[in-house]
């Protein structure tokens, strides 16, 4: 028995050979590799075309790890790591940063739109995730809803925004790391002469992220404990923000209230989406949840409906404290406390932030690790990256590759560069994801007629490109109103179609989104809207990465899913000919 098990942790850690990252047939030899190219128009059509489906998701992937998760969760867990994942970076730092440049005291407005949003988002996971319990999240429930391809460049999204979102998380530690030391800013990192917003090099940052994942590849269950008490700890800390800095308010503080006029409040907001962005680690961990159906919508809506309040709160809290325009962007709440004589609290508010981007850290090398898995399993990166440790039952590989690429990114990034591109990543991400749910509920395959199909389409174009249009004519004219008269109300009738024309097709068995079609339009239309908000240079970026995905999925991720994809095709066949030829016993 020992033997065996030292077998298997040798054989996990001794796989370097190409069939071990490359194993699909197209890339067994130049030869293959050629044909491969050439037939790429068909097989991106047959990619496009397919879909995956429950069962698959959950069951036959889940096998190409060759080792289970432990599923050691319950929703006390999930409510804490929701905790952990949600609250750091996004409140600690992004905060100050908006309110000084852009939306000054009515940052709270900007917390209030963004968590309504993301809270839309909250349902969409949650109905997912308790239906398809699996570690691939949003990927996994992409490819059975909208496809092999919609999937890749919600998966490319996915890495970005995993790589970026925990390289700027790397980076803020750092940030208010130099607070509690009471060092100059900046003190604590390299300076170069690289491109501004690049040329301060965060060793410590690296050294972060890499205590972090380490911890989360021992094992899930101490990573939850741990979790816990960080946590409790910087729930201390929140109260006493929120308590102190109300104590220490001041009402002038508040004027003006909207500086930098309405479109401001909305460009804040779809910046500080950013810090509602890790619930949605939360759901990659249904594979290791002891109950999904009960656990996942407790963990997931209650952290989330408790973290948006808490939001509003610290924000009003820091804008009532401190004159927006005197605000620091980097440290706050640190230095606001510092401006009312509370020099003391500044480093109690700077511990509290550590632990609480620490937290951020910690959950992230969890749930990103275990989207990884998935992708892999799916063989849109190398499967090398799908294993999981028999020992520890975490997908140490996978963990391994997502700390390499943050780290890579943090030594070099600065925290504005990173938070502009993961903003457009996670809403395009959410965005659709209230496309899927829409699809699950009114699409059933080999049921719905070809009619309703078409309808379904259309209705969706409708909903889409009058939200695109409302956020394009907010951009162009903040202060205009004849341009909503007419996308407001198309974006109204094509939800309205959906609910009056076409029949629902599948209800979810334990626990669903309430008011479909109109809360998840309704998610759609604002992860839209708050695309539209941001700035040309997060979009230019954007599409750069988009791009460089395309052409990895051109040469590579294409070939490899439909090689997979039919290898199981003919696994089914062979297998549905070997029962119908083995003679049935007799009586």
């Amino acid at each position: 028995m020992g033997d065996d098990i030292v077998q298997q942790q040798r054989s996990y850690w001794w796989r370097w050979s190409k069939q071990d990252f490359l194993p699909e047939e197209s890339f067994q030899s130049l030869s293959n590799y050629r044909t491969a190219l050439s037939q790429t128009w068909f097989r991106f059509m047959d990619r496009l075309q397919s879909r995956s489906f429950d069962e698959n998701e959950i069951g036959e992937l889940r096998k190409r790890s060759e080792n289970e998760m432990k599923r050691c969760l319950t929703w006390w867990d999930l409510t804490w790591f929701g905790f952990g994942a949600v609250i750091g970076a996004g409140i600690f730092v992004l905060t100050g940063q908006e309110a000084n440049k852009h939306a000054g005291p009515a940052i709270v407005l900007s917390y209030v739109a963004s968590g309504v949003s993301a809270m839309l988002s909250v349902f969409c996971y949650t109905e997912f995730a308790v239906e398809i319990p699996v570690a691939g999240g949003s990927f996994a429930y992409l490819r059975i809803e909208l496809g092999d391809f919609a999937a890749f460049i919600t998966a490319g999204n996915i890495l970005l925004e995993s790589i970026v979102g925990t390289a700027a998380v790397a980076r803020a530690w750092t940030s208010y790391l130099t607070s509690l030391l009471d060092r100059p800013d900046n003190s604590l990192r390299i300076h170069t002469n690289l491109k501004d917003g690049f040329n301060l090099l965060d060793p410590i940052a690296v050294g972060v992220l890499t205590i972090a994942a380490t911890i989360a590849m021992i094992s899930t269950r101490k990573t939850s404990y741990l979790n816990w008490i960080a946590s409790a700890v910087n729930t201390v800390v929140i109260l006493f923000v929120i308590i102190a800095g109300f104590v220490h308010a001041d009402k002038s503080n508040l004027t003006p209230f909207v500086p930098f006029g309405v479109k401001g409040v909305f460009q804040a907001a779809a910046i500080v989406y950013f810090a509602y962005g890790g619930f949605d680690n939360i759901a990659t961990m249904a594979e290791e949840t002891k109950n999904p159906s009960k656990d996942i919508p407790l963990g997931l809506l209650g952290s989330m409906s408790v973290i948006t309040v808490i939001y509003c709160l610290m924000a009003l809290s820091l804008s009532m404290m401190q004159k927006y325009t005197d605000i620091n962007p980097d440290a706050a709440y640190s230095v606001a406390f510092e401006s009312v004589g509370m020099k003391w609290a500044k480093y109690l508010v700077a511990l509290g932030a550590l632990k609480g981007m620490t937290t951020v850290l910690l959950v992230g090398a969890l749930g990103q690790g275990r989207y990884i898995t998935h992708i892999a399993r799916a063989h849109m990166i190398p499967p090398w990256f799908a294993l999981v440790h028999p020992k520890t039952g975490t997908p140490i590989n996978a963990t391994l590759l997502i700390t390499v690429a943050s780290g890579s990114v943090a030594f070099f990034s600065s925290l504005d560069v990173l938070a502009s591109l993961l903003s457009v990543s996670t809403l395009f991400v959410f965005m659709m994801m209230a496309v899927a749910l829409l699809v699950r509920r009114y699409y059933a395959r080999g049921v719905t007629p070809r009619s309703h199909q078409l309808k379904l389409f259309i209705l969706l174009i409708t909903i889409i490109a009058s939200s695109m249009a409302t956020s394009a004519y907010w951009g162009l004219y903040p202060n205009g109103w004849v341009g909503y008269v007419v996308t407001v109300p198309i974006w109204f009738l094509g939800t309205l179609g959906i609910s009056l024309l076409l029949p629902m097709q599948r209800k979810p068995k334990v626990w669903g989104v309430p008011l479909v079609p109109w809360l998840p339009s309704l998610s759609i239309a604002t992860n839209v809207f708050l695309m539209g908000s941001l700035g040309p240079e997060a979009f230019e970026r954007f599409g750069i990465c988009t791009l460089v995905m395309l052409i990895y999925y051109v040469f590579f991720g294409l070939h490899a899913t439909y090689d997979m994809a039919h290898q199981d095709d003919k696994l089914m066949t062979q297998k549905q000919i070997n029962e119908e030829t083995t003679p049935s016993a007799g009586p």
